[in-house]
């Protein structure tokens, strides 16, 4: 297994039980969706799997390795996360340098460092910013060099808090193409983030929370068509779903998350 959650638990000092009983297992290789209302789990879970948080109670497996018995720094390696918030994974002068920085603190030779930076900045389509300060990129390239960051390491598994936040159409169709490309290398993703229409796009496993526990796990097209989970979790539906589902009495499944696909049904029972 990539990830797996046993009978989690995790308690903030603050004495807020952010996560109660979470138990799942993600496959390597599979992309997931993690959604739910600000304070649901989300952001606590995915320190967990890298991590920056160790359960007050039950266990986390990354990469067979015991989350609780490994230090950030040997799991880091293994899987990284993105913060919602990228600038706060910037402290160099350069985009380079950014990239770099990790690699060189792990003791890579500077050899190896420029081939894992030139392909981490070229994948991102980043390698025409290589000199220039990070904190003067846009708002979506500076997720991108985040995401390159932790990419340069290697890791199987990636994390990303709130990838589309802050992102026009054209940001967020880009970072979907790069989110399907790390997973269609192998790698594990997982996203937790409130934007309904990004998730039906990709397609991923799907995992609504509530108050720190699993409310829905499964297929994308099941869990954003199941309206009682969805209220459950304040999760909105797809704006296609809502809009099916207002004309139901036409005989039209609502339950599709493709437009194209929606209007052509639609189309079918109302042409004469």
């Amino acid at each position: 297994m990539s990830v797996v959650f046993e009978d989690v638990h995790y308690v903030y000092p603050s004495n807020v039980h952010a996560l109660r009983g979470v138990s799942f297992e993600f496959q390597p290789g599979e992309l997931v969706a993690l959604m739910g209302e600000n304070g649901s789990g989300k952001t606590t879970l995915l320190k967990h799997v890298n991590g920056l948080l160790k359960p007050t109670r039950g266990k986390v497996w990354v990469e067979g390795v015991d989350t609780t018995k490994a230090s950030v720094a040997e799991l880091s390696q293994k899987a990284g996360l993105v913060f919602q918030n990228a600038e706060e994974m910037f402290f160099e002068s350069t985009v380079y340098d950014e990239v770099a920085f990790a690699l060189r603190n792990f003791g890579h030779s500077e050899d190896k460092v420029r081939k894992r930076v030139e392909w981490a900045l070229k994948f991102f389509e980043l390698d025409s910013y290589a000199g220039q300060s990070p904190f003067l990129l846009s708002g979506g390239e500076k997720k991108r060099l985040a995401m390159a960051i932790i990419l340069a390491w290697g890791p199987q598994v990636v994390c990303l808090d709130e990838p589309t936040i802050g992102q026009d159409s054209v940001q967020k169709e880009k970072m979907k193409h790069m989110v399907k490309m790390l997973n269609l290398q192998g790698r594990t993703v997982i996203l937790a983030t409130h934007d309904v229409e990004f998730v039906a796009e990709l397609r991923p496993r799907t995992i609504l929370l509530s108050k720190g526990q699993i409310i829905a796990d499964g297929r994308c097209e099941e869990v954003l068509t199941d309206f009682v989970s969805l209220e459950k979790a304040s999760v909105l539906p797809p704006q296609v779903v809502s809009a099916l589902k207002r004309v139901d009495d036409l005989g039209v499944d609502y339950r599709i998350l493709d437009v194209d696909i929606a209007v052509e049904e639609v189309l079918k029972v109302i042409k004469p």
